[in-house]
Formats: structure tokens, C-alpha cells, sequence
């Protein structure tokens, strides 16, 4: 009797792909303010948002991703990969929570500075 075939888990996959495009998404945006000409570093920091969102995605992913592993008693896999799409969406929810509160404290010293 054959085994059965092994059931995917791509949620795993797909978290840690968004958790990797959170870490990268400020950074990205800060090498792209370096070599152009139009964008500043004010206008870069808008990157936080995308980090802001696709950290949370990619945590929701991932405890997808461990449920399905859960239900289908280990057998769907993508353990290892859901947990380093969990770290990544994390580090990625930080780096866009600490570059908006940088981008706000940038906001009111210039406020203050002007008055």
C-alpha cells in the first residue's frame, strides 16, 4: 500500500516571502532615496507604512500556516519556514514602528524649531 501523497502548506511560504518584503521595504526605500535624485529622505520614510502592513500579513500567514501543519497532523510541513516568516514579519512590524516614530519626532522638531 502506498503512502499518501504529502499535502503543502503554502502559507508558509508565502509568509515568509512578505516578511522578507517587510524587513526590505525601508531599507529599499532609503537605497533608493540615496542614488535619486527626486526622492528625499522625508518621502522615503513612506515606506514604513508597507512595513506596517505586510509584517502583520505575514504573522497571520504564518500562524495560518501552523494551523494547517496542526490539522494535518505535521504531515503538511513548512514548520521551520512559517516560524521564519513569523520572525521576519515581526522584525519588519518594527522597523516600520520605529521609522514612524522617527518620521514623527522629525515632524514636531521642525514644528518646534519654527516657532
Amino acid at each position: 500500500m502506498g503512502s499518501l501523497p504529502r499535502a503543502g502548506n503554502p502559507r508558509a511560504a508565502w509568509s515568509l516571502i512578505f516578511g522578507v518584503l517587510a524587513v526590505l521595504s525601508v531599507p529599499a526605500a532609503l537605497v533608493l532615496q540615496y542614488y535619486s535624485a527626486t526622492v528625499t529622505l522625508v518621502q522615503s520614510t513612506a515606506s514604513a507604512g508597507v512595513a506596517i502592513l505586510l509584517g502583520p500579513y505575514a504573522i497571520l500567514l504564518a500562524r495560518r500556516a501552523r494551523e494547517r501543519s496542526a490539522q494535518t497532523l505535521g504531515r503538511a510541513g513548512g514548520l521551520r519556514t512559517a516560524w521564519w516568516g513569523r520572525f521576519l514579519g515581526l522584525t519588519g512590524l518594527c522597523i516600520g514602528i520605529t521609522t514612524a516614530f522617527a518620521v514623527g519626532f522629525y515632524g514636531l522638531l521642525t514644528l518646534f524649531a519654527k516657532s
